[in-house]
């Protein structure tokens, strides 16, 4: 449950901003290896998200 509401949105997110960016700013860098960083990016991002969002949210007293 927890993934739908808050890992996959975050992941998402710094996906298509570390993919804008790159593309702006690092457009000397190859086109696959900014694929990668992206998709590393997207990956560090979510494991992160996934551990300090709390489990069970609606179930806090």
């Amino acid at each position: 449950m927890r993934a739908f509401k808050f890992v996959i949105p975050i992941m998402l997110l710094v996906g298509g901003v570390a993919w804008v960016m790159l593309n702006k700013d690092y457009t000397d860098v190859p086109v696959m290896s900014r694929f990668y960083i992206t998709l590393g990016a997207m990956g560090v991002s979510g494991i992160i998200s996934y551990f300090l969002f709390p489990k069970n949210e609606g179930e806090r007293q």
